[in-house]
């Protein structure tokens, strides 16, 4: 199995099933690392950042989150990320204690990037994350700003969800952002964690860079997480299902700037 694909661990300790864990030390990122993690109420997950900032999402059910000063009660607006309404976040900084604890059970993320300045902890209520329609033709997309480049709540992290109907595509015509180059191309690294309605449907995604030393072509199930450390990132939607993925990015600039490829760019003003 390709090491960009991960897919999800089905152990539960003390009511916490760890389904996924990127970091440094088990992936070949530097600037991201993410988490999910389902929960069952009444569980209760800790943990320090130190040199990490971090953006909790919850993706169902309600949670409570505190970074030891201040408490954010039940949060969460959704049973099924499939509703495709925004959810609540909370942005935590680096050097502080993290609590989340589920008030139902819940699907919580974890989304995290280097930081160094310490911010204030925010509440991302639902009500005021950017909705924004992307694409035409069979390249359209429903998404949800969670932490984009041109907010200042965070130092580093990117956050963003994204709805794909049936038999679209996604992150197309194929863009990357691995080039420190601004202002043509920013430097970001990026997580896909993926769901699927119905949940027994997959997508496709390639991951290939412009010299192929990374080429790599994927069935994506649900609630799998893709890692993308350079190079395109297409997704493919088959007919009759419905995709849903957040992405988490992060690099040496907070900008999201991006490169199309120049092969298949003529697909976004064709007539």
């Amino acid at each position: 199995m390709t090491e960009l694909l991960r897919k999800p661990n089905d152990q539960t300790i003390d009511g916490i099933t760890l389904l996924h864990e990127v970091t440094k030390a088990n992936s070949n990122l530097q600037y991201v690392s993410f988490k999910t993690v389902e929960m069952k109420a009444g569980a209760t997950l800790t943990e320090s950042l130190s040199d990490l900032e971090c953006c909790i999402v919850a993706l169902t059910g309600k949670i409570t989150v505190s970074d030891g000063e201040e408490t954010f009660a039940e949060i969460g607006r959704r049973e099924s990320v499939f509703e495709m309404v925004p959810t609540d976040s909370v942005y935590i900084s680096n050097d502080k204690i993290l609590e989340v604890k589920a008030d139902t059970d819940a699907r919580v993320a974890f989304c995290y990037a280097p930081s160094e300045n310490s911010l204030p902890t925010c509440l991302i209520k639902a009500e005021d994350i950017e909705i924004e329609k992307r694409g035409k033709y069979n390249n359209q997309r429903l998404v949800h700003n969670i932490l984009p480049d041109f907010d200042p709540t965070a130092n580093s992290v990117l956050v963003v969800e994204v709805f794909t109907e049936s038999g679209n595509w996604s992150s197309y015509p194929p863009h990357k952002h691995d080039q420190d180059n601004l202002p043509n191309e920013s430097l970001l690294e990026e997580t896909y964690y993926h769901e699927m309605n119905p949940s027994q449907g997959f997508v496709f995604q390639r991951v290939y860079t412009e010299d192929r030393s990374i080429d790599e072509t994927m069935a994506v199930e649900n609630k799998n997480v893709v890692i993308v450390p350079s190079g395109y990132h297409p997704v493919g939607v088959p007919d009759g299902y419905t995709s849903y993925y957040l992405n988490v990015m992060a690099g040496p600039k907070r900008v999201w700037k991006f490169h199309n490829e120049a092969d298949h760019e003529w697909i976004i003003d064709r007539n």
